[in-house]
């Protein structure tokens, strides 16, 4: 038996395959499995509020991985998140409600269709980089949502209503099922990007960021990994927007604004670019943070009664702030901090300071 005051002194590997493995050390799968499984026992301890709040924390978990493979793995910069989270929400929306079709099938082609309209916005990223790419996926969100708004069949508008997925005879309604729903598909697209980047294609992705014109003289198709790496992200984030749209049960226009695709920025910004686990942290992070700023509202208006007229954009102001001083102080994001935190105690009695 492992003698637990023992500190780490390495990992011995014996073969590519053991060194090439998901799960390096056991016991970070037997933490991972344990964490999976609480997550899986929350609903039993928690209220419904709760568990719509972490239904949303999951949606997002979603969206941000998916976001995170094009501008952290790939480097390439998108502010059109909003338009595809509303692409993948409306087509499952026009498929179940105007065709009749299943949500189980709804669901699958609303990130096809995303990631076909996401890799048509992904052509221009051969001729341009940085700021112009950013200006060029803002022209998506404003061209996408414009055609939503003037489509009949999308309801224009007025947006259309939705009903909750079921199967068989059982229904999604209640927050705990959509909630298991919505894990289940986070849990998968977390598996599935941690093994993309184990991948041929997803350390080209890797070698487009770090250094393009070096991938290209290495025989890397800069052009077909920019597209797919557009097309990969559309198709998560497509899945995000059509589990969002079924949750809320409507879908606007308003609710895919700019707003939105900064939010989504600020999560894999302040999470960690380039790290699947900061993309969760971030994405919790800022679903929740509007709700802790809330209960500070609440405590304030104790001791100054006018508080929620004084601080009505106490929100808005306190959530730009954050993200200045991230970038200022921590651009490293939460999974650096996380990682700081984890190599003290490992180090630990060296790592103290004499």
């Amino acid at each position: 038996m492992k003698n637990p005051f023992v500190m780490e002194c390495g990992n011995y590997k014996t073969s590519y395959s053991k060194d090439m493995e998901l799960f390096r050390v056991r016991r970070v799968k037997i933490r991972m499995l344990i964490i999976v499984i609480l997550l899986f026992l929350f609903p039993l301890f928690a209220s419904n509020y709760v568990i719509g709040l972490a239904t949303l924390c999951a949606i997002a978990v979603i969206g941000a991985i998916g976001l995170n493979i094009l501008t952290g793995f790939t480097g390439q910069i998108s502010v059109g998140v909003g338009a595809f989270l509303a692409v993948g929400g409306y087509t499952s929306a026009i498929f179940t409600t105007t065709y009749g079709l299943s949500f189980w099938i709804s669901l699958p082609l609303a990130g096809l269709i995303t990631a076909i309209i996401g890799g048509m916005f992904g052509i221009p990223s051969l001729r341009l980089k940085g700021l112009y790419l950013a200006i060029a996926t803002l022209a998506a969100q404003v061209i996408i949502l414009w055609i939503i708004s003037s489509w009949s069949v999308t309801g224009g508008g007025a947006g259309m209503v939705l009903e909750r997925p079921a199967i068989g005879g059982f229904s999604f309604y209640d927050q705990n099922s959509y909630y298991y729903l919505c894990l289940i598909v986070a849990v998968f697209t977390t598996i599935y990007a941690l093994n993309l980047f184990r991948t041929r294609t997803g350390r080209a992705f890797l070698a487009v960021r770090d250094r393009d014109v070096a991938a290209q003289i290495m025989g890397i198709n800069l052009f077909s990994y920019k597209v797919m790496s557009f097309a990969i992200s559309s198709f998560i984030v497509g899945i995000a927007g059509a589990l969002l749209a079924h949750y809320t049960m409507i879908v606007t226009v308003e609710l895919y604004s700019i707003q939105v695709s900064i939010q989504y920025l600020a999560m894999i910004l302040i999470g960690g670019l380039g790290s699947v686990f900061g993309a969760i942290l971030g994405a919790v992070f800022i679903t929740l943070l509007p709700v802790g700023l809330g209960y500070m509202v609440e405590y304030l208006t104790i001791f100054i009664p006018d508080a929620h007229s004084l601080l009505s954009s106490f929100r808005e102001v306190v959530f730009g702030l954050v993200i200045i001083l991230f970038l200022i102080f921590e651009p490293g994001g939460l999974v650096h901090i996380w990682n700081n935190i984890k190599n003290y105690f490992r180090l630990w009695p060296f790592s103290t300071k004499e």
